[in-house]
């Protein structure tokens, strides 16, 4: 494989962690232990991020449409979200990486947001990579709730309808703090967007394999980010103008 150019890795990464169910259904196990065995694909993904350099990774790990999965799917996935998480904290401290989280975290289990507080807190000074989990999180939820926040400031006359743009809609979104999604991979095969970050992947570069995410490596992610890298982005210019 070609060498990975330090200079041209994107700035934010991001992953729809998709084939956890087709894996297991594959193996002859039950759907839980293909989100079990998915773990070690974000832990070794995580970990590959950091030592790139990639400074921002944000992971797509349960969106709002998930809540319509049979109870005891997703009572085992937030049990597991938990283990995960308190036996992942001094991995992400060992490697200097930040904790956040973005979606309707209010509808999560008491116990899943109590440890998702308490990572956030103990990592919150680290600054080597920012690690972005979207929970109970979907895109059009997303623009509705920034949508309802511009208006209200417009209501109250804090605001002028002339002067929204995209600037403002973006200072509103739950990614207000991050630069745009560069490149967006979704694994299993299935070639859709389903609901994630809409209005920052505007310009992403998109990138799908047929890998199941329980099979994700750290070969697979060089693979796509040397395909990000021999990719020419324009921005709506041509070719010339980038020279």
């Amino acid at each position: 494989m070609a060498k990975l150019q330090k200079d041209k890795l994107p700035e934010h990464l991001a992953i729809i962690m998709d084939g956890n169910g087709r894996w297991a259904k594959s193996q002859g196990f039950k759907r839980i232990l293909g989100h079990k065995n998915g773990t070690k694909a974000v832990r070794q993904t995580v970990e590959t991020c950091a030592e790139l350099g990639i400074k921002n990774l944000t992971l797509f790990a349960f969106s709002t449409e998930n809540w319509n999965r049979p109870k005891l799917e997703i009572n085992t996935l937030m049990e597991l979200l938990v283990s995960s998480l308190k036996k992942e904290l001094p991995t992400m401290m060992k490697n200097d990486i930040k904790l956040s989280a973005i979606g309707k975290l209010k509808t999560l289990p008491k116990a899943v947001q109590g440890e998702l507080n308490e990572v956030i807190v103990q990592t919150k000074n680290n600054n080597r990579m920012n690690l972005i989990l979207a929970l109970s999180y979907g895109a059009r939820n997303e623009l509705v709730r920034a949508t309802k926040n511009i208006a209200k400031q417009v209501r109250d006359k804090k605001l002028a309808p002339e002067d929204i743009d995209a600037k403002l809609i973006q200072e509103h979104l739950y990614t207000a703090q991050l630069p745009d999604v560069d490149l967006l991979i979704r694994t299993s095969g299935e070639q859709r967007i389903s609901n994630f970050l809409l209005w920052q992947i505007a310009y992403a570069e998109l990138y799908f394999t047929k890998t199941l995410w329980p099979d994700f490596r750290k070969e697979d992610l060089l693979e796509a980010l040397l395909n990000y890298q021999n990719r020419e982005r324009r921005f709506g210019k041509i070719s010339e103008q980038l020279e």
